[in-house]
């Protein structure tokens, strides 16, 4: 049975009519409908693939929710959604998940503009997100309190955050919490002392400083060239061997570069994975 939670959270794409020159798409034999939950930082790619994908193909129809990557392992290992989105890959006991690489997304650690601050170290980041350091006057920037606002546990963003920047310990539990990442960028956005973690891919036009790690900027090129830590594989994890038009659609994703591009993220093969195991 599939979980009521998730999927009153599911956002319908329209299958789509045209393509750009306005010709009906050619209906490539594929069909079905495809059910998609999990990570809200591998989001934005997925609701672009599978507009771009319906465009292609009329007889599919892709539905595709957030929820957190621990939401999605869980439903896909429960055949709830046929497509599982995490930020990490499944865990020890869900061995009958099969884990499809499709893409590299970068996070970044972000604050309010109001702490003045714009560069911090990983141990600075560490100690800010442990409550070891109160004010921002602390690490070099304005005389104000920080306020953290950290993920949900289920959130596999913060999973990698823990992982990548506070050398495995959890952060401080008197945070404020936010279980997506749009609702991260404005609650930073507006909140004085504000900061947090998200996918760059949410930072387009968002009135947020994203931070450069150790002197590094988190961006294409630094993580390309392996400067950049805080980044992870993102995943499509489906119960056993996907049927076709699954398997395609998990294809697709992965597979156009310049979608990938378009969106914020990167193709797997285009980091060196320096020990990255996410």
């Amino acid at each position: 049975m599939r979980n009521p939670i998730v999927f009153s959270l599911v956002l319908f794409v329209a299958t789509a009519c045209t393509n750009n020159s306005g010709q009906a798409p050619q209906n490539s034999g594929r069909s079905g409908n495809i059910t998609v939950a999990g990570s809200t930082a591998l989001l934005p790619l997925v609701k672009q693939a599978a507009q771009d994908y319906q465009a292609a193909h009329a007889a599919i129809r892709i539905s595709v929710a957030g929820g957190g990557s621990r939401v999605g392992l869980t439903q896909a290992e429960q055949k709830g959604v046929d497509i599982g989105d995490s930020d990490i890959p499944p865990g020890a006991t869900q061995q009958d998940l099969i884990d499809h690489k499709v893409a590299v997304v970068i996070f970044a650690v972000i604050v309010n503009p109001s702490t003045g601050v714009t560069a911090l170290s990983k141990s600075q980041i560490a100690d800010i997100f442990s409550g070891k350091v109160a004010n921002w006057k602390q690490v070099g920037g304005a005389d104000h309190p920080i306020t953290l606002v950290n993920r949900p546990k289920s959130s596999g963003t913060r999973a990698v955050f823990v992982a990548t920047l506070m050398g495995g310990h959890q952060p401080s539990a008197s945070a404020l919490t936010q279980d997506s990442s749009g609702t991260v960028v404005t609650t930073v956005a507006q909140t004085p002392g504000a900061t947090s973690y998200v996918s760059t891919g949410y930072l387009k036009n968002a009135r947020v400083t994203p931070l450069k790690i150790d002197g590094v900027s988190p961006d294409a090129a630094t993580v390309k060239s392996g400067r950049y830590a805080f980044w992870a594989y993102e995943h499509m994890v489906t119960a056993g061997t996907p049927p076709k038009p699954v398997a395609d659609f998990i294809a697709f994703v992965a597979k156009d570069r310049a979608l990938l591009h378009r969106v914020g993220f990167l193709a797997t093969d285009e980091v060196r994975a320096s020990g990255q195991t996410p």
